[in-house]
């Protein structure tokens, strides 16, 4: 077997002399993906949350994000990404035998909303938990506005194989142990993926356009952008506008400097985030009236009000912190978060693009990274506007180490080093399919008409379509996809029973509750002394 001319990552390349590479296969992949909810003629879903689907707050694979209307799937995580892609199609199905004249939108950017106001925050039943949820998303909009929550995306979760880390850890002499060895590890996958985490965006992003009625609640950010049409407004050279300031990122955080050089180092500064007052948040008020405004007035609410890009996850218990599950039981897997949903795919992915993603991750996983100073951070965040603001700009030049590099001679030295990755994983398969998944990577580098962002304008304008019609049609034709593929009976009867299961789950929880509400936020942010006893 060869594995590329390339200089092998030595962490790979004591893999190999050992004959253990083949620990690298078989690494857990989830997929999580976001949809807006919208009715026939395109506008936002007013209608609940069906019943038929089951609850919001208890179901393990079909809930909601930040609206009532932002379905949210969820899949297992599977070994095989075929098998992940799978079973994202079959909940598809399954939620489209249920939505009557309604779709899901199959772009990123929202089309047909109306302000803020024509966007129904997610609602979660009348426990403690369920309002807590609910009222985390009322900061969220006293905060930023419900446009921005609204913005749609996909989550790709993985897992490195378990079995790789002790070995890995003997190799590399790891005195600490494997636990903190696996931590460490993650963080530098983790670290390295922000420094090239801009090629996602420049290969997958398909948000170059918004639907003028995106700004209705901000018009001030018009002036930021040139018409397409009468309806649409762009960057001739976007990617994935929805990574931009406009988008997913948000300006109100660009001061926080949450530290990934270690676990404990992120705990601690993601808690400090979570636990110091801001001035701005303390105008807006915690409870005005009796009715709850925010959960509180700090930085952020709760952890999962930072947007990042990649973040790492342990599975936390019932109303355990994030934070404080990571710090008990550390590291489980890692959450990419910069992919926007392909509108040319009635999944929003396929598989082929899975196969990429993994062998980036682990290509990060085997290459050196050191730590990271704030102005790395400063200088990763440039690189990433940059590409979803201009991505496909003849010319455009990042920051690599301090010197500026062309973007498409650095994405071909990214795809480089991860030949040797893509030669292992593909060990014992006759199509070398990671391989190939490369191969149709480097093709959109060498040419960027062949990005999804490139092709998304190229379509709207070969039909003279504004954004917002162009994405209804792509919706009927994923409605239709998913209609004309009948989901397998014991599929169908497993979702069935998962959504009454769900249900009766609700209501076990809303008829347990024995705390006020009042005392069960008090007993919920007490864990932040676990997190960092008073001294």
């Amino acid at each position: 077997m060869t594995h590329s001319d390339t200089m092998l990552s030595p962490r790979l390349e004591r893999l190999l002399n050992n004959g253990r590479q083949h620990l690298l296969r078989g690494g857990l992949k989830g997929i999580e993906k976001e949809s807006l909810r919208i009715g026939k003629d395109g506008m936002i879903a007013q209608t609940a949350h069906p019943r038929v689907l089951g609850s919001a707050l208890t179901h393990p694979y079909i809930t909601t994000d930040y609206s009532e209307a932002l379905i949210e799937l969820i899949t297992p995580p599977f070994a095989e990404i075929e098998d992940t892609i799978a079973y994202l199609s079959d909940l598809h199905r399954f939620v489209y035998a249920h939505l009557g004249d309604e779709m899901l939108l199959g772009a990123s950017m929202p089309c047909g909303i109306d302000g803020d106001e024509s966007i129904p925050i997610a609602t979660y039943g009348i426990s403690n938990i369920g309002r807590m949820k609910h009222i985390y998303r009322r900061g969220l909009w006293h905060r930023y506005g419900r446009t921005m929550q609204s913005i749609a995306g996909i989550h790709f979760n993985y897992s490195v194989p378990t079995a790789l880390w002790p070995v890995l850890c003997e190799l590399e002499n790891g005195e600490a142990g494997v636990e903190a060895f696996t931590a460490d590890g993650y963080f530098g996958l983790i670290r390295n993926f922000q420094r090239i985490g801009w090629i996602i965006l420049y290969l997958f992003g398909a948000s170059p356009a918004i639907c003028k009625s995106f700004f209705k609640s901000r018009p001030a950010l018009m002036d930021q952008f040139e018409s397409f049409d009468q309806g649409t407004l762009y960057h001739p050279y976007a990617t994935s506008l929805r990574m931009s300031d406009i988008g997913y990122k948000s300006k109100n955080q660009a001061a926080l400097n949450i530290d990934y050089n270690s676990l404990p180092a992120y705990i601690a500064s993601l808690h400090h985030a979570i636990t110091t007052p801001y001035p701005e948040y303390e105008k807006i008020g915690v409870k005005v009236d009796g009715e709850y405004r925010q959960l509180n007035s700090n930085i952020l609410q709760i952890e999962n009000e930072f947007y990042s890009t990649m973040r790492p996850k342990q599975i936390a218990k019932s109303g355990e912190k994030p934070t404080l599950a990571l710090k008990r039981r550390g590291l489980r897997y890692i959450e990419m978060r910069s992919l926007d949903l392909d509108v040319f795919k009635p999944a929003g992915i396929d598989v082929s693009r899975g196969r990429f993603i993994e062998a980036l991750l682990l290509n990060c996983l085997l290459h050196d990274s050191p730590p990271n100073t704030p102005e790395d951070y400063a200088i990763y965040n440039a690189n990433q506007l940059a590409v979803a603001n201009n991505g496909r700009k003849p010319g455009l030049e990042l920051n690599k180490d301090g010197k500026t590099i062309a973007l498409q001679d650095w994405a071909n030295e990214i795809l480089d080093t991860m030949q040797p990755v893509c030669a292992v994983l593909d060990e014992g398969l006759a199509d070398k399919p990671y391989s190939a998944a490369l191969a149709e990577q480097r093709q959109v580098v060498q040419n960027p008409d062949l990005t999804p962002s490139a092709r998304m304008l190229a379509a709207m304008s070969g039909s003279a379509q504004p954004f917002a019609c162009f994405a209804l049609q792509a919706s009927q034709d994923h409605a239709q996809y998913f209609k004309n593929h009948r989901l397998a009976d014991v599929r169908n009867l497993e979702f069935t029973e998962l959504a009454e299961q769900s249900l009766i789950k609700q209501t076990e929880i809303e008829n347990q509750d024995q705390l006020s509400f009042d005392d069960f936020l008090a007993s919920y942010f007490a864990q932040c002394d676990d997190i960092n006893p008073p001294t």
